[in-house]
């Protein structure tokens, strides 16, 4: 049976766990009508046209997992950020892990998924916000068919959330192989300041996918900082999905780290929906092998005197494959945008690529737009000037490649963030930098 077909006829026994009186029953029922229509996305779609699902969407994965995972703190302890201290949503194979965790419902909600689609006081917000935002496919589909679990964040008007918030998925390797769906909602009040640090992780070689939507919503004049590092193995692959609305003077930035993982898609769109939003999407991208990383990112811009910045780096060796897809769009209404696209990429071997296709749709005529691209190989003379100052070629390599990365980390806001991605992007170039990160 292929996989599509056995996740509709899952869907049944997904949905006796609920049954037909439950608030989101016509939502997912509709969903997985949608999803049997489009199924899972193919290369002739043109923003999937550079990478391909086939590799991964073959393996027999339980959509169901068994009980959790007996996983202890020592476990996990290398994958969770000590230096700070921080709100936990731990899931273990797509359940929550209670001992693992820390939440609070004091100043801010920060809860799970099942008990926000369940309880009557978070019903306003559902109504309000779970799935209102999500484009129409396949994959957006299927994961609002099985949502059940994941987080759930509320940060209410004038809070400042006084710690980060760590959301870290890990999957055990109890199955063969897993499927797994998270489905995260963040809604961050007016005047509200929240710093959100995500994390997907395999604990084994088994084969996991995860297929994980996130919403968010910004009102206005509030303030997001989110950051997702994703150095899993190489047998995980991931499809992260996130759709962010904001309102007039909110400030959001998204930082994505990819150094890891069989095939990774990011989805990331911005919706600006008031005046004064200024939307971040910064990424460092270091792979290797036969390691396939796709960021496909949109910013609509809709509403005037706003501004969006994109800043990607990639550095791809061996037969690595990357791909940036990168759109903007100014609508009519929209004058004094001042929107900046770029991406720029180091291929270190002959046989590594790099599918870049940065877009811009203009319709005012009074804006700011700029967008950017460049593929190369490393500077031989730079290369040259640091081997006679007796650097090892390597060596300078390492550090020529950190210098072309390093500048995105500059607007990273929690230096704890700021020295862990460091020490990931030396571990991956393979060299002493030879200076304290």
């Amino acid at each position: 049976m292929e996989l599509k077909d056995k996740l509709v006829s899952s869907f049944l026994a997904f949905e006796e766990d609920f049954g037909a009186d439950n608030e989101v029953h016509q939502i997912r029922s509709q969903a997985i009508k949608d999803f049997e229509d489009l199924g899972f996305p193919g290369r002739k779609e043109e923003a999937w046209k550079y990478t391909s699902l086939n590799s991964i969407l073959k393996h027999d994965y339980s959509v169901f997992p068994k009980k959790e995972e007996a996983i202890e703190y020592r476990d996990i302890k290398k994958y969770l950020i000590h230096d700070i201290d921080t709100y936990d949503l731990v899931f273990i194979d797509g359940i929550y892990s209670s001992h693992l965790s820390q939440t609070t419902h004091d100043k801010i909600d920060v809860c799970l998924m099942s008990s926000a689609l369940n309880k009557p006081q978070y019903k306003p917000v559902i109504d309000n916000y779970f799935n209102k935002i999500a484009p129409k496919s396949g994959l957006n589909a299927l994961n609002t068919a099985f949502a059940k679990e994941g987080a759930f964040i509320h940060i209410h008007k004038n809070k400042l959330a006084d710690k980060p918030i760590q959301i870290i998925n890990f999957s055990t390797g109890n199955e063969s192989a897993l499927l797994v769906q998270p489905r995260n909602l963040m809604v961050v009040d007016e005047n509200s300041h929240v710093q959100i640090i995500e994390r997907h992780q395999s604990l084994t070689d088994h084969p996991v996918l995860t297929n994980s939507v996130t919403e968010l919503y910004a009102d206005k004049r509030a303030i997001v900082d989110y950051y997702k590092i994703q150095n899993d193995k190489s047998t995980a692959s991931l499809i992260d999905n996130t759709f962010i609305e904001q309102q007039a003077e909110s400030h959001v930035s998204v930082h994505t780290f990819s150094f890891g993982g069989k095939l990774v898609r990011n989805n990331l769109n911005f919706y600006q929906k008031g005046e004064r939003i200024d939307s971040t999407l910064k990424g460092v991208t270091i792979i290797e092998g036969k390691q396939h990383v796709d960021h496909n990112t949109l910013v609509h811009h809709i509403e005037p005197n706003c501004e969006s910045h994109q800043d990607y780096k990639g550095v791809f060796s061996d037969k690595s494959v990357g791909v940036f897809n990168g759109k903007v769009v100014v609508e009519k209404e929209a004058q004094k945008t001042n929107a900046y696209q770029s991406n720029n990429n180091i291929l270190v071997d002959d046989k590594a690529t790099i599918n870049s296709k940065p877009q811009l749709e203009i319709f005012a005529d009074d804006v700011k737009c700029s967008h950017g691209c460049t593929i190369g190989q490393l500077d031989e003379e730079a290369l040259f000037y640091l081997q006679s100052r007796g650097i090892p070629r390597k060596e300078a390599r390492g550090l020529l490649m950190y210098a072309f990365a390093n500048n995105v980390l500059e607007s990273v806001k929690i230096p704890e963030i700021k020295k862990r991605i460091n020490k990931l992007i030396a571990l991956k170039l393979g060299v002493e930098l030879g200076f304290n990160l």
